[in-house]
């Protein structure tokens, strides 16, 4: 038994650790902790990207609920030199809104149903696509501009909250650096984007958002 305990001994080498004092454990907390809840807190500021070019081509994520439709048909300037172009990808079947085949052609409808003159919006549909569903809509888009005249300088997306960020930067990923992308993030009415951890729903959309945001940032290739 000694013979086997000097050998499990023979295995381990005692040292000495390092413990913070209470000075070091204040300074540990200014200088780590204090950052990270402010990061906790303000994530949804930093997805929703606001960085709109008031002169750029309006691109419209088809997927966006009615009230940011609305707004978007208060604060644009419709047919004022361009069109509104409209994107998303297929419906899902048997769902509420299956008459509509894809978001695009739902989001137009919308907008034309609030009034928009019909000459004034296109929709510009994309595949059917299990993942990097953003890239393929602003790769449908830039093909569909190939198609008609040219692919323009400046394009002003517009999406929705804490949505913002990825999908500005998968656009500009697919247009290239000819192209100038800004973007108008509207207000997520699902949640307080101030206070979004007090909320399930808050939870939800700003974490899985974050989720989505780092994978795109470094994860997605084309």
């Amino acid at each position: 038994m000694k013979k086997f305990g000097g050998f499990l001994h023979s295995l381990f080498r005692r040292r000495s650790c390092p413990v913070p004092t209470w000075r070091g454990w204040v300074l540990l907390a200014v200088v780590v902790v204090l950052p990270g809840i402010y990061g906790f807190r303000h994530v949804d500021g930093f997805l929703a990207q606001n960085e709109p070019l008031p002169d750029g081509v309006p691109v419209v994520e088809g997927w966006l609920p009615d009230y940011a439709l609305a707004r978007l048909k208060t604060d644009l300037r419709l047919c004022d030199g361009h069109k509104i172009y409209v994107t998303g990808g297929p419906v899902e079947e048997g769902g509420p809104l299956s008459q509509y085949k894809n978001l695009a052609d739902l989001g137009a409808a919308v907008l034309v149903g609030m009034g928009v003159d019909s000459n004034c919006v296109q929709s510009v549909p994309s595949p059917m696509v299990f993942k990097d569903r953003t890239y393929t809509s602003a790769m449908a888009l830039r093909a569909w501009f190939q198609k008609h005249g040219g692919i323009p300088k400046k394009i002003n997306l517009i999406s929705m909250g804490a949505h913002s960020r990825r999908s500005h930067m998968l656009f500009a990923a697919a247009f290239g650096k000819e192209v100038e992308v800004g973007v108008t993030a509207i207000e997520d009415r699902g949640y307080d984007p101030h206070h979004w951890w007090r909320t399930s729903q808050g939870v939800r959309t700003v974490v899985s958002e974050f989720v989505a945001y780092l994978y795109a940032r470094f994860l997605f290739s084309d």
